[in-house]
């Protein structure tokens, strides 16, 4: 599955490859993220940028997004303002908890079809994570980012928000941190069962983003062939890590998006 969507700067457009961007108002909102219930309870405590403490004491993580930088994740005050002291329903996939004992989970406040997720994405106080999985559902977040970014809400006032893949010292800083990247593709090599994406020819300093031979099944599906990116702009967002240079390891579909126009990275499509 692969759609264009147009936007309102200068005519670009971008291809999101394995969720649709929607706009982040509207009947969307109604079947996007409405999982099995896995319960209520009134916020007693914000813990962090995406987590908060129920009055029974249970610890919810909100499912589907990432802090937006990491010297912001223990901000409480974006989360606060939308559930502290607030009754929430509880819905979601699968309420096994993470490994705090965090039950992962969208929350609703009451009487709203509207996750809380969407809200913090569509302030620019939150990343759209790609592991949700329900097209619906990610579509509603895609649609939620995106229209903060074309607004410049929040993170996306800082013309740096997505890191250039031309710049590997920018994006270097931010090892096992969650990021977003634009580039263009240089090159798309196979060695044994990993397929790189590489934005540089120097492998040891510039990004390259890598592809199991597992994920190649989910990318065919969506209608993606790694060497049909060759020379494409891409944005990726994902964990920095370090494998000889800084590596983005690709683990979903919706990880990646193909970008029309010739904007530079940093800057609204």
């Amino acid at each position: 599955m692969i759609r264009a969507i147009k936007t309102g700067c200068a005519g670009a457009s971008v291809v999101a490859l394995g969720f649709i961007a929607v706009a982040a108002t509207g009947p969307a909102y109604a079947t996007g993220c409405l999982f099995e219930p896995q319960g209520e309870g009134r916020v007693a405590a914000v813990i962090d940028a995406r987590s908060f403490r129920l009055q029974d004491g249970r610890e919810v993580r909100l499912a589907g997004i990432e802090p937006v930088a990491a010297e912001k994740s223990k901000d409480t005050s974006a989360l606060a303002a939308i559930v502290a002291g607030r009754d929430v329903t509880l819905r979601g996939e699968d309420d096994t908890p993470d490994r705090y004992g965090r039950q992962p989970a969208f929350a609703f406040l009451a009487a709203s079809d509207i996750p809380v997720q969407a809200q913090l994405l569509a302030q620019g106080e939150a990343l759209v994570s790609a592991t949700v999985t329900n097209t619906d559902c990610a579509g509603v977040l895609a649609g939620a980012e995106a229209e903060a970014r074309q607004a410049r809400r929040g993170i996306w006032a800082d013309v740096s928000a997505i890191k250039n893949a031309e710049s590997p010292g920018d994006i270097l800083t931010g090892i096992g941190r969650f990021t977003m990247v634009e580039g263009r593709v240089l090159s798309v090599r196979q060695a044994g069962a990993t397929t790189d994406l590489n934005f540089g020819r120097n492998w040891t300093r510039d990004l390259a983003v890598t592809i199991s031979r597992r994920m190649l099944p989910a990318l065919a599906a969506a209608g993606i062939v790694p060497k049909s990116l060759e020379n494409k702009r891409i944005r990726i967002r994902g964990f920095v890590e370090v494998h000889r240079g800084p590596r983005i390891e690709l683990l979903r579909v919706g990880q990646i998006e193909l970008i029309g126009g010739k904007e530079p990275a940093g800057r609204n499509e």
